[in-house]
């Protein structure tokens, strides 16, 4: 059994294949496409979705190698920033749109309809995201793994938006935590315990009582800051393992990528752990890679979680074999990352 990467980009979705202890690049394709994230069907690893900004959603038959818009002539989303397969019903397909919409296709991406509910929820239309050409944006779609009816939108400077009706009514989650929402977990064996990354962009105004991680014990009700041991408050990728989701990676950065630029320093980024539910964190091994550029995407070998895989936002990739104790430069150069997920072929 071998592993592959798919690895989203500023130009296309490129996958990267183990053959022995190499790695290469096995196709690369959507290259004038700038993809936000990739969702693997997960009985399925050669169905892969990419959310473009500008194109929708497009899909993949034969893991990467060409691609359609299966809804081509017909109405969907267009600017995609994330895009989420439902764990029950594989055939169900959400989309997060820029400006904030939420879309669903319950066929395989073949047809879509605008979820309108998300627009009702009040001040979602005075949202004012401060990045010049990006709109306010839905970040990232969580469905519950017990309830399909119960899902969550994360919105950049928006805090999150959660639904208990299959998408018919939304409500805000806005207390005590950051409004820049990135990525948010919903722990599979207790749906109610939530794990956040954010941008830190309410506790730079001194609006929010964390720095850049947050948990939730009561499906978003409330929140609680994690990992104050460390200083950094910016943060991307949040994932768990499998095998015992008492154990999340995430990596913290000092600032916004616009102020990494100016800095030889860079983003002063380091990966973490926790082993208990976000208690407590620890730093791990980080490359200089790692540091500078930050490591804008994480994914484990679903064939052996121990395996871990760092993608940098500058197209950086590495592994490890100990869960991030020690790393190896996979030797492959990619364009500009947004999201990496691991299959096992």
């Amino acid at each position: 059994m071998g592993t592959v990467l798919y690895v989203a980009t500023s130009e296309g979705v490129v996958t990267v294949k183990n053959s022995g202890a190499d790695w290469e690049v096995g196709s690369h394709g959507l290259k004038d496409w700038d993809v936000n994230e990739i969702a693997i069907q997960p009985d399925n690893p050669q169905r892969v979705y990419a959310a473009t900004r500008g194109d929708g959603v497009l899909r993949s038959e034969d893991g990467g190698e060409t691609w359609s818009k299966p809804n081509r002539g017909k109405a969907g989303p267009g600017k995609v920033k994330c895009v989420t397969i439902d764990p029950h019903d594989y055939n169900t397909i959400y989309a997060g749109g820029e400006p904030i919409a939420v879309w669903v296709s319950h066929d395989r991406g073949e047809s879509w309809k605008s979820m309108d509910g998300i627009l009702d929820v009040e001040g979602i239309g005075g949202i004012d995201y401060p990045v010049p050409a990006v709109e306010p944006h839905v970040r990232d779609i969580v469905v519950d793994a017990d309830d399909r009816d119960t899902m969550y939108a994360t919105l950049q400077v928006g805090y999150m938006v959660k639904t208990t009706d299959g998408g018919k009514t939304w409500s805000l989650l806005n207390n005590a935590v950051d409004a820049d929402a990135h990525q948010l977990v919903s722990r599979k064996d207790q749906p109610e315990r939530l794990y956040l990354s954010t941008g830190g962009h309410s506790n730079r105004l001194g609006e929010a009582p964390g720095r850049a991680l947050y948990r939730s014990l009561d499906g978003g009700a409330s929140w609680l800051p994690m990992a104050l041991e460390f200083d950094q408050e910016y943060s991307i990728p949040m994932v768990t393992d499998p095998r015992d989701e008492d154990v999340v990676y995430s990596a913290v950065a000092y600032g916004n990528p616009g102020e990494w630029r100016k800095r030889e320093t860079g983003a002063g980024a380091v990966l973490i752990r926790s082993t208990n539910g976000g208690e407590t964190w620890q730093a791990l091994s980080t490359t200089n890679e790692m540091s500078r550029f930050y490591a804008e995407a994480i994914t484990l070998d679903p064939s052996d979680p121990d395996n871990v895989f760092v993608a940098t936002r500058e197209g950086h990739l590495f592994g490890s074999t100990d869960r991030g104790e020690t790393w190896t430069s996979l030797g492959v150069q990619v364009p500009k990352v947004s999201d990496l997920k691991a299959v096992s072929v």
